[in-house]
């Protein structure tokens, strides 16, 4: 199970960047399966942990500002404690102490303005500070208790340093404990060398020694529990490092996934249109509402603008010469090419119709160059077919048309989206390269008026002779001679076009030339490079994006309260409230080890104080209950799953947590007030001597002798209140609070007597009036308390921080998924679903080729030949747009039939005009049996066909949907269908400008079926006919036609369907002539 995205087992962290950078893994400290999440602490490679080096580092700077305010309070506290009852004997602790103050403040200033020198800061800083506190804590044990020392004094500071320093100091933790170990050992052996040396009287070593090993027990638990909490703030970090990673590759994901829709948009659609149907996607404005009498149609007029339309002269020996698959090659090679001379001229490419390419220069930016732009480019593609021609040995050339006027450009529809055109003017441009010459560049008068004089000479073309369009509209045409000093082709004419690499389940490829082997070599020899380059830009990006984050006043922008923090917005308290914490049982089982060392301290004290025995089995009993309930969250395969779920709720319930953490707190104190209270004092004895009266204690050495041990408890009882995880700084002010009125309480009241008679018979040769121990250690605590509250209130700032952070990185997830949602809207409203998955999500090189054979496939081409005669440009019609927005209608209501499920199997390949071309068979899942009672001998036939049979169900439905709009607007359109099944190649024509489409003998005679047809009939070869008549679909005999190229053709039309199939109960289908 994941949690806050570092995972049960080694770590591993899925890059969202699709760059190619290796998965990065976090190793365990050690080889236990069990061993807990918080203690696994290098990140794989060595580079990112380095990162991560740093930035931990760079976060536990702040917080040696806090350990600066620990020693500058310490340093307050002993100049108070001096300054109440002063005395000549200690002007030196007062100026040590005004000293260490000044100091602190000084470093504090240095260092949190940063008027330090980096290295210094982070290589200096951090250990004289320790040496300082270190020097403090020495110099206030040697200078203020005027030679009377006791093995208890200044333990409870030396306590709070050590954990502080395992809280604060920002140093790798070899070096904390190495530090701390040497406090320790030179505070254990001054108070060993001090007592037995300076003492007037003799001192019981075994006493003295039990005394010191009871520090020990202090020392050692607060640098286990500062081990603890160190580990604790790094697995903190680590999860937030691992976050800013998260959210650096989701940044890097979103532009990158923005750069790819953008591209992809762009090289099929013009800017300005692509950005409104993408804002109309977002917006909902691309559907149609109830109360738009139309559908939204993105749809512009551009004036004086180029078209030019291209054709290869000589594609049917062409595709006779190839095999089809070598032919989509070709044809790709070729068309990449195009792309780029038109990226180089100027040119928008607006549609590829089979071998036709066609283009237009002036839109959407206006150009006054676009026909000469337009005239270049013509001539390149003329150059560039020489190629083509030299590696086929075909006669294969570019016939090349070139008309300027005004255009209708926009999209038309609401599937398969493709930019197109529509005019008169596009229509003559048509004719300009159907009345053309091959290898020559046909333009028109309105071309050759927009020229410059003398850019290009020209003779006269007698376009008219060759195109009866020409001759009837009466225009005149030129061809453009190309001067033999001239080089038009750009660096084209040696041949050298784009090498294309197939992606295909059978890659079979035209013969590679050299310069492709040398391409893929050099690409093979720098894939290591590539991602050793892109897993340090990563690094090196994620350094600057925590450096970036860190400068960022995010808690400022969120607004938080100045006493609780609580963040103002309600909603999002109460989901850093709900947030889970997973570290819940580590800061419990901290109290279970606090209350064993405690418990070994005061047994070595007074090993026969029998409460002592009975807190610690009681105290460990009820804290092992609290904390296997918040452990089996982190262990959840070693508790039963009604503990673990119990254990998960008190991780996300913030009352829960609350309760539980004081419910420890309340042990620990309570075990210790018990511990206080069940103390005796030993007998006294009152001496007279010469020197006066004395008192003399008849005990060895127990709990009423060193009462200060007892007090330090709760020092430690402060610690395992900070260490309480996910509770608000309010919440541990109130357990710290209870720990120092409960202590404070048995201090200064219950234990007042035993502290007046330790403080009498210490300080009995003393001349001078001494704070009284009690109150001392009161006083201590409560600014321990205020030291750690400091404390928690900093973690709190950094935990919302972080929770912020977090926040931000699912926003950034969401957008990214947004993106992506939107990106493959977009790629498959322009390419088949399953195509588009091919250049989705991954990086193809420009030129790289999708391309897949199918056997079984149905076409359909369905056009409006009338739609022409209703097309007009005159100004009640708007200049034609009122026309196409008819027209768009039309194309919408087609498109929306595809969004039935039976229709699924059928895909929309594009409109040419007023022309709808679809294929049914075309996707992985078409074959799937559609009728369970059939007569026909071989069910498996039926079954392979079904997809065509629906194919005819769709024609049938387009003509009760035209009929319908008919009515609605009072038009008369009719439908003129074709169909035809077969085998086709389906493929993406290039890649930069990705164009689907399918090519073979099925297509072509699928399209002479429809050219051929009659409006308001659907007309089928004869083996479609023995087909879909198994289908119920009832036909009238046509008989034998003309069709070009493939000689006379028996035909006939479809005329309905016997009974409507349930899938098509939507759309009443008219039930037309029967076959006679």
């Amino acid at each position: 199970m994941s949690v806050n995205g570092i995972q049960d087992g080694p770590v591993t962290v899925s890059d969202a960047h699709t760059a190619g950078s290796a998965h990065k893994k976090t190793r365990r400290s050690g080889g236990f399966l069990s061993l807990p999440r918080f203690m696994r602490l290098t990140f794989a490679p060595e580079s990112l942990e380095k990162v991560y080096q740093t930035y931990f580092m760079r976060q536990r700077e702040e917080t040696l500002l806090v350990l600066a305010v620990f020693a500058a309070l310490f340093n307050s506290y002993v100049i108070v404690m001096c300054a109440v009852v002063y005395s000549q004997d200690k002007l030196n602790t007062l100026a040590v102490a005004a000293a260490g103050l000044a100091s602190d403040i000084l470093l504090y200033i240095l260092y949190r303005f940063r008027l330090l020198p980096a290295s210094v800061s982070r290589g200096l800083v951090p250990y004289a500070l320790w040496l300082l506190i270190t020097v403090h804590v020495l110099c206030y044990y040697s200078l203020n208790f005027g030679g009377f020392y006791a093995a208890g004094d200044t333990v409870g500071w030396q306590t709070f340093f050590i954990f502080s320093f395992f809280l604060t100091l920002p140093l790798p933790l070899a070096h904390i404990a190495l530090l701390s170990a040497l406090s320790c050992a030179a505070h254990t052996l001054l108070l060993g060398f001090t007592i037995t040396e300076r003492q007037k009287y003799k001192t019981d070593i075994t006493i003295l020694i039990r005394q010191l090993v009871a520090n020990l027990m202090l020392f050692f638990a607060a640098m286990l529990v500062g081990v603890t909490a160190y580990f604790m703030s790094d697995r903190r970090y680590r999860i937030a490092f691992l976050e800013a990673k998260q959210s650096l590759e989701v940044n890097l994901t979103l532009k990158e996934q923005s750069h790819q829709q953008e591209d992809l948009l762009l090289s099929i659609l013009p800017r300005h249109i692509a950005e409104e149907m993408l804002q109309g996607m977002k917006t909902g404005a691309n559907e149609k509402s109830d109360a738009q009498q139309f559908n939204t149609m993105y749809m512009y007029r551009h004036e004086n603008v180029s078209i030019l339309f291209a054709d290869i002269v000589g594609f049917t020996q062409l595709s006779s010469a190839v095999t089809p698959r070598e032919l989509v090659k070709l044809l790709n090679e070729l068309f990449a090419r195009f792309d780029k001379l038109a990226e180089q001229h100027h040119q928008l490419r607006i549609k590829i119709l089979g071998d036709c390419y066609y283009c237009i220069c002036g839109l959407p930016d206006y150009r006054e160059d676009h026909a000469a732009c337009s005239i270049m480019m013509g001539l390149s593609m003329v150059d560039a077919i020489l190629y083509v021609r030299e590696k086929t040995k075909t006669g294969v050339d570019m016939r090349v048309g070139v008309h300027t006027g005004t255009v209708l450009g926009g999209v038309m529809g609401q599937k398969r989206w493709q930019f197109d055109v529509w005019s008169t003017d596009v229509t003559v441009a048509n004719k300009m390269e159907s009345g053309g010459i091959p290898g020559r560049v046909h333009i028109s008068q309105s071309t050759k008026d927009c020229l410059h004089e003398g850019l290009f000479e020209l003779e006269p073309g007698e376009g008219g002779d060759r195109c009866d369009y020409l001759m009837e509209k009466g225009i005149d045409t030129y061809l453009v001679l190309v001067p033999k000093e001239k080089n038009i082709s750009n660096g084209v004419s040696n041949g050298a076009l784009i090498n294309t690499t197939e992606t295909t389940g059978s890659n079979t490829s035209l013969k590679k030339t050299p310069e492709d082997t040398e391409t893929q070599q050099f690409q093979q020899s720098s894939e290591t490079d590539l991602e050793m380059s892109e897993e340090q830009d990563l690094s090196h990006l994620l350094s600057e994006a925590l450096l970036e984050r860190e400068r960022e006043e995010i808690l400022e922008e969120k607004r938080t309260t100045v006493l609780s923090l609580m963040f103002m917005d309600p909603d999002l308290e109460s989901r850093y409230s709900a947030e889970k914490e997973s570290r819940t049982g580590v800061a419990f089982s901290c109290c279970c080890v606090i209350l064993v060392f405690t418990s070994a301290m005061e047994i070595l004290i007074d090993p026969q104080l029998i409460v002592n025995y009975v807190t610690l089995a009681v105290g460990e009993v009820l804290l092992l209950i609290l904390t296997l309930c918040s452990l089996a969250a982190i262990f959840p395969r070693v508790f039963s799953r009604r503990l673990v779920s119990f254990s998960q709720w008190i991780d996300r319930t913030r009352w829960a947590r609350n309760t539980w953490a004081m419910a420890a707190i309340f042990v620990l104190t309570m075990a210790e007030v018990a511990d206080m209270l069940s103390c005796v004092q030993p007998p006294l004895l009152l001496l007279n001597s010469s020197s006066g009266v004395t008192l003399e204690s008849l005990g060895d050495g127990g709990c009423a002798e060193n009462p200060t041990h007892y007090g330090y408890i709760s020092v430690l009882s402060l610690i395992a209140s900070v260490m309480l995880v996910q509770l608000s700084h309010v919440v541990k002010l109130a357990l710290m609070m209870l720990v120092t009125i409960a202590t404070g309480a048995v201090n200064i009241h219950s234990w007042m007597y035993i502290y007046d008679i330790y403080d009498f018979i210490r300080y009995l040769e003393y001349r001078y009036t001494v704070v009284p121990t009690r109150y001392l250690l009161t006083v201590m605590i409560i600014i321990m308390m205020i030291s750690l509250y400091y404390f928690a209130r900093h973690v709190e700032r950094q935990s919302r921080k972080l929770f912020l952070w977090k926040i931000a990185v699912h926003d950034q997830k969401e957008k990214v998924y947004e993106m992506r949602t939107y990106n493959e809207a977009l790629v498959t409203n322009m390419l088949p679903e399953h195509v588009a998955k091919h250049f989705l999500g991954s990086k193809k090189r420009d030129e790289e080729l999708y391309s897949q054979s199918y056997d079984e496939v149905g076409v359909m081409f369905a056009s409006i030949p009338n739609f022409s005669d209703f097309y007009t440009e005159e100004s009640i019609n708007n200049g034609g747009l009122e026309c196409l927005r008819i027209l768009n209608e039309i194309i919408s209501d087609f498109d929306s039939l595809l969004d039935r499920s039976e229709f699924r199997h059928i895909t929309k390949i594009k409109t040419i005009g007023s022309t709808y071309m679809a294929a049914s068979g075309v996707t992985p899942e078409s074959n799937f049996t559609g009728y369970e009672t059939h007569k026909l001998e071989n069910p498996s036939i039926l079954d392979r066909w079904q997809h065509f049979a629906d194919l005819a169900d769709f024609a049938l439905a387009m003509k009760v949907t035209l009929n319908n709009l008919n009515k609605q607007s009072f038009n008369s359109f009719m439908l003129r269908i074709g169909l035809n099944m077969g085998g086709v190649l389906a493929g993406v024509i290039g890649a930069r400008k990705p164009h689907f489409d399918i090519w073979g003998n099925t297509v072509n005679v699928a399209s002479r079926m429809e050219s051929t047809g009659v409006m308001g009939n659907t007309q089928v070869v004869e083996d479609c006919y023995n087909i879909l008549k198994e289908y119920g679909f009832r036909f009238v005999r046509r008989g034998p036609i003309y069709v070009k190229g493939k000689g006379e053709l028996l035909t006939y039309f479809m005329k309905g369907k016997d009974k409507p199939v349930t899938k098509t109960a939507g759309v009443s289908l008219p039930h037309q002539i029967l076959q006679s």
